[in-house]
């Protein structure tokens, strides 16, 4: 039973993946086709605070490290940073929560997006989301679906951690002396043994 829904959270993540690429792609698809110079305009959403604007993002998420001699460098990080995430993932495949299964979902997805759109478009990514509050001069950096993903990602991923860790040194404290909780190390990252 366990190993059958562990496999299920392993099917769920994988589509989570698919959806985020196939998402990403559709919605900067549409963004090139109807906001590409030269129609190239502002569309506003929720005027004046959410605007689809077209940019052609030579860096990295959110605009950062933005410059043409820098691409093949952050495709290479890129890369590495979904073969990383990958390996942290099959550190709980057949095992794990379906919470940590999303968050990786999410991540991966969100990378494999951008990397298909520097495959695709001669290294450039293709934002459109700007998010901005005229009333105090805030402009937010413009970024695509695969970067919210990534971001929020990583901000689930980071909680989870800290307060899986909290919550099993907390869990910790009452059991008995000499003890082991094994399998418990931030929040479930580490195979029990009887998923080994």
């Amino acid at each position: 039973m366990i190993a059958r829904r562990a496999r299920l959270y392993d099917a769920i993540a994988l589509l989570t993946v698919i959806v985020i690429v196939a998402l990403d792609q559709w919605t900067k698809n549409l963004v090139v086709a109807h906001l590409s110079p030269p129609w190239g305009q502002m569309v506003p959403l929720i005027n004046p605070y959410l605007m689809l604007y077209y940019i052609q993002n030579n860096g990295a998420a959110f605009g950062m490290f933005d410059g043409g001699s820098h691409t093949i460098i952050l495709t290479v990080l890129i890369a590495l940073a979904v073969v990383v995430v990958g390996y942290l993932y099959s550190r709980i495949i057949n095992s794990g929560t379906l919470i940590y299964k999303l968050v990786f979902g999410m991540i991966i997805g969100g990378a494999l997006g951008n990397l298909v759109d520097r495959a695709r478009h001669a290294g450039y990514v293709v934002d459109f989301v700007f998010f901005r509050i005229p009333q105090i001069g805030f402009n937010f950096a413009i970024f695509n679906v695969a970067d919210a993903c990534i971001s929020v990602g990583v901000v689930l991923l980071f909680l989870l951690i800290l307060f899986g860790g909290v919550k099993q040194g907390g869990a910790a404290d009452e059991t008995e002396p000499g003890v082991a909780t094994q399998g418990k190390v931030a929040g479930d990252l580490q195979p029990t043994e009887h998923d080994v």
